[in-house]
């Protein structure tokens, strides 16, 4: 049985790791984003949001997912406040088991009562089986982001 439940400074290593392999997994859909060299990055925030209590694990005889989430800050003042839920992560051989699910629940619920009136999340196009799980959510787009490589474009200096 699998419970979420905050994370504690105890699995700062361990959510770090799996952070790196979502990233790698990331890269079959196009992400840019490099695995291993970003780990020291991720390992502050994850203490950073296990001191924040913004980081939930699954666990089952060890961590078998996890998601980080914050309400959004920034210089522009905006009409609703937004929760933005990142990093949702199942290990492979435990997807399609509900975790994924529980863990959104459970983050969306500490989004709401943090103060969220909207709640956000960002997924690459090419991931369809991530997109299909938020679109079964309630999640639709808001905004879009497009991207071109300028390697073979006509933009690159003679």
């Amino acid at each position: 049985m699998v419970s979420v439940e905050a994370a504690t400074s105890a699995d700062i290593d361990r959510v770090a790791d799996r952070w790196v392999e979502l990233a790698r997994g990331q890269r079959a859909h196009g992400s840019h984003l490099l695995a291993d060299e970003n780990r020291a990055n991720v390992r502050e925030a994850v203490a950073r949001h296990v001191v924040e209590g913004s980081l939930l694990v699954a666990r089952d005889e060890g961590i078998v997912g996890f998601v980080m989430f914050e309400l959004q800050s920034g210089v522009y003042e905006q009409s609703a406040t937004r929760g933005i839920v990142q990093n949702v992560y199942v290990e492979p051989e435990r997807r399609g088991e509900g975790i994924g699910s529980e863990l959104l629940d459970a983050a969306e619920s500490a989004l709401v009562e943090r103060g969220a009136e909207v709640l956000a999340l960002e997924v690459l196009a090419a991931n369809e089986d991530a997109r299909r799980l938020y679109r079964e959510r309630g999640y639709e787009p808001y905004r879009i982001e497009l991207e071109k490589s300028v390697e073979n474009d006509n933009h690159s200096k003679e």
